[in-house]
C-alpha cells in the first residue's frame, strides 16, 4: 500500500498537476476556472483533482451546481520532513567526504 510521501511524490511528479496545487495555493477554484487557467481539457482537469485529493494535497467544497477546490498545504509535511531527513544524510556524507579527503592530504 502506497505511503502518503509515495501519493504526494506522484501526485506531484506530473507538471501539470503540480500547477494547479500552486494555483489553489493562490485561492480557491471551480473545475472552469482551473481549466481556463490550465490549457487542458475539463476531463484532463478533473482527472488532475482526483489524484490531488487521492493524495490529501486538495478538497473540494460543493457551492450551489459547481465545487470550489482549495489546496491543503499542511498535507505537504510528509514531504517536508522526508527532505529535512534526506538534507541531514547527505550533510553527514559530505562531512565524512571532506574528512577523509583531509586524512588523505595529509
Amino acid at each position: 500500500m502506497p505511503t502518503d510521501q509515495d501519493l504526494i511524490f506522484r501526485a506531484l511528479a506530473d507538471p501539470t498537476r503540480r500547477a494547479i496545487f500552486e494555483r489553489l495555493c493562490e485561492g480557491d477554484r471551480t473545475v472552469g476556472e482551473l481549466t481556463a487557467q490550465a490549457g487542458v481539457s475539463q476531463p484532463v482537469v478533473s482527472k488532475h483533482l482526483r489524484l490531488l485529493k487521492q493524495a490529501r494535497l486538495v478538497q473540494g467544497h460543493p457551492e450551489g451546481r459547481q465545487t470550489r477546490y482549495s489546496a491543503r498545504p499542511g498535507a505537504l509535511d510528509p514531504l517536508a520532513d522526508w527532505t529535512r531527513r534526506m538534507v541531514g544524510f547527505w550533510n553527514a556524507r559530505l562531512d565524512g567526504l571532506e574528512d577523509l579527503l583531509k586524512r588523505m592530504d595529509q
